[in-house]
């Protein structure tokens, strides 16, 4: 057995393995990029080695890098966890030439599976019925399209070394062909350095199920039962489940067959999964992936089978045979997992950073994160913080379980999905066990949105917490000491401080008055008496007008984190007078102006100052967590001002492109 492991990752899955490592009394060794020098893999690792850069290419994807810190601390194993090099095969070539242990399958198997157009070709051969569609050698954009048409839309076109729901387009119109193809080719290319691509007839009500399979290097093989993860945007994951609900019995035996039959096929010798399309209405059963490494989701097979899937790599990679036969492997109860990421669902899920303000997790839930309050959150790596995993006797109970979680769950600062995740879990879909993996965009046409909020109601809680948090610690009385009062008039009348709120792009002004025992604040329209009081760390005992409730709120000098009701963001507060003092002038700007949605990195700019523009037409491709976006011209007419260019990092809100409209 290896006494240290190197991780080669980052965030959640990275902890993960240390606490594997520990339990089994193994030396863990941490790499990290200069972002994530404070992270909380480095802090809970033993060691830990700076591999350079913040952009991944430049650490992360780096496997000389890698090796060095292996061969530098002594590392007789590398654990590459999921993305990044996990299913790299220069990794393992590098590994073998040093003769450092990779965990995880050989790279035969690795390179039979991770191309998605010789993986199709092996499961054809092996039995394994797979999706109709056309993964032949000439990628010509004529020959895509001629198939594609052939095949019959709707039709996915998919990048073949794909993963992670990068360089995947479902097209059902003829005249977004062309665009789909060149965008896939584009993004497939950028993300994995082969812009091949393949195209799949679409299944029009699928639901996507997965294999567990385990093989060690005697010859043996398992399957650890079925998961369910058909709740997914962009093609990537939120909601996963073991095993998968409502499948016939013969439909469960189909896929645990399917699946070790493929894997006998190239002799898997490590942990995998087989991922198939299951047709919600026939239940017919199609061939989509399989995935060499260790799956963001396996906390949800470990939980129903009382296995260690970390602990099996380890030892499957140490020259152990398998832990268990097939025979004594049993399914106990009903596991849910929901992905915590870093993004706005009610703006498409739109990437969001920054610094986490409040982490507080709830207890009763295994909880698989990579961050704490502090923890930066950027444009660098993948949007997921955290994992949470409900196990309960059966689907019912753990539905329950999970939805009372991921409400007792607080993070503030990014953004988070914990409303949406909630929502959807109490959806009827989703509760009698239907979701296919169009749930989302039949759940909420229009897009999802959280529950309405009493802004006037949000802005005196904020204010009052605000006030409360920041109040010069001596002073004569609970209220008149508050930072911001002063007095307006004689003795008798109460202090009054007058507040500027911002949330987003809209502002607010208030007046609070300190009296015996609660604030009264009052903004145009609306009156509301507010008394508060600590009712622990970053947590306030808030009573609005007679109606007590729990609140969360993170205070600093001009901003307020809260979670009030439907509620939970950044609320910029300052006093009346600093606001209008601080206001910037306007900045002029005439005619259209595209703005960056979400922070990230200008991959591409297509147009030059003076060139001419069509509304609609892309003019710059955007970065943000590993997703691609092409940005559109807002108007006809001239490019008058670019406010960026390729390469550089910018935010939210940023101006990229100025168009004076013709």
């Amino acid at each position: 057995m290896f006494d240290t492991i190197l991780i080669a990752n980052r965030g959640e899955i990275a902890c993960r393995i240390i606490k594997t490592c520990r339990q089994m009394g193994i030396r863990t060794v941490a790499v990290h990029s200069q972002a994530d020098r404070e992270a909380l893999h480095v802090r809970l690792a033993d060691q830990a080695v700076d591999i350079g850069p913040a952009p991944a290419r430049e650490s992360y994807l780096r496997a000389d890098k890698i090796i060095a810190a292996a061969l530098a601390t002594g590392a007789q194993a590398i654990h590459p966890g999921y993305g990044f090099l996990s299913e790299r095969l220069d990794l393992i070539a590098a590994c073998e030439a040093n003769g450092i242990s990779f965990i995880g399958p050989s790279s035969a198997a690795i390179d039979a599976m991770g191309d998605k157009i010789r993986s199709k070709q092996i499961a054809r051969d092996a039995g394994v019925p797979g999706v109709p569609g056309y993964d032949g050698a000439d990628q010509s954009p004529e020959v895509l399209r001629r198939e594609a048409l052939h095949i019959g839309l709707p039709v996915m076109v998919k990048a073949s070394a794909g993963g992670g729901g990068k360089g995947i387009r479902k097209v059902e119109r003829e005249d977004e062909l062309d665009g789909a193809i060149a965008a896939a080719a584009r993004e497939a290319q950028a993300a994995f350095g082969d812009g091949r691509l393949l195209i799949e007839k679409f299944v029009t009500r699928p639901r996507h199920v997965e294999v567990q399979v385990a093989g060690d290097r005697h010859g043996s093989i398992v399957h650890l039962f079925e998961r369910d993860c058909s709740v997914q945007r962009a093609n990537q994951k939120l909601l996963e489940e073991a095993p998968a609900p409502n499948l016939r019995p013969e439909t469960r035996a189909a896929l645990h067959e399917h699946a070790l039959r493929l894997a006998r096929a190239i002799s898997y010798d490590n942990l995998g999964t087989v991922e198939f399309l299951v047709d919600a209405a026939t239940q017919a059963v199609f061939f989509l992936e399989m995935n060499t490494r260790l799956q963001v989701e396996h906390p949800v097979t470990e939980a129903i089978t009382g296995l260690d899937l970390v602990e099996w790599q380890i030892r499957i990679a140490a020259g152990e045979t398998l832990p268990r036969k097939q025979s004594e492997i049993t399914c106990t109860g009903h596991a849910i997992e929901a992905r915590l990421t870093a993004e706005r669902a009610d703006e498409g899920f739109r990437p969001d950073t920054g610094t986490i303000r409040l982490w507080r997790e709830p207890t009763g839930l295994r909880i698989d994160s990579g961050v704490a309050a502090g923890s930066e959150v950027s444009t660098h790596y993948d949007s997921l913080l955290a994992k949470l995993i409900a196990h309960a006797p059966d689907r019912p109970a753990a539905i329950r379980k999970l939805t009372d979680g991921l409400d007792r769950l607080s993070v503030l600062g990014p953004g988070t999905i914990r409303p949406f995740l909630v929502d959807a879990l109490r959806q009827p879909a989703f509760v009698m066990g239907q979701a296919t993996t169009l749930f989302i965009s039949e759940t909420w046409p229009g897009g999802w949105t959280p529950r309405p909020v009493d802004e006037t109601v949000r802005n005196a809680v904020a204010a009052a917490i605000w006030l409360t948090a920041n109040r010069p610690a001596q002073g004569s009385g609970p209220w008149n000491r508050l930072g911001g009062f002063r007095l307006l008039a004689p003795a008798g009348r109460p202090a009054t401080a007058h507040l500027s709120v911002q949330v987003g792009g809209d502002a607010a002004r208030l007046a609070v008055e300190a009296h015996d025992g609660f604030l009264r604040v009052t903004s145009p329209g609306s009156l509301h008496d507010v008394a508060i009081s600590k009712a622990g760390p970053d947590r306030w005992s808030v009573t609005v007008d007679g109606v007590n409730m729990a609140v969360d709120a993170a205070c600093y000098a001009e901003e307020v984190f809260l979670r009030h009701g439907g509620f939970e963001g950044r609320i910029g507060i300052a006093l009346a007078a600093v606001a209008a003092a601080a206001e910037r002038a306007a900045s002029g700007e005439t005619g259209d102006t595209l703005r960056a949605s979400m922070p990230g990195t200008v991959v591409s700019l297509h147009v030059a100052e003076g060139d001419s523009v069509e509304a609609g037409q892309i003019v710059a491709v955007l970065e943000s967590m590993k997703l691609f976006m092409e940005l559109k011209s807002p108007a006809s007419g001239t490019v008058r001002r670019l406010g960026t260019r390729a390469g550089a990092t910018v935010a939210a809100g940023d101006m990229l492109i100025a168009v004076e409209s013709t």
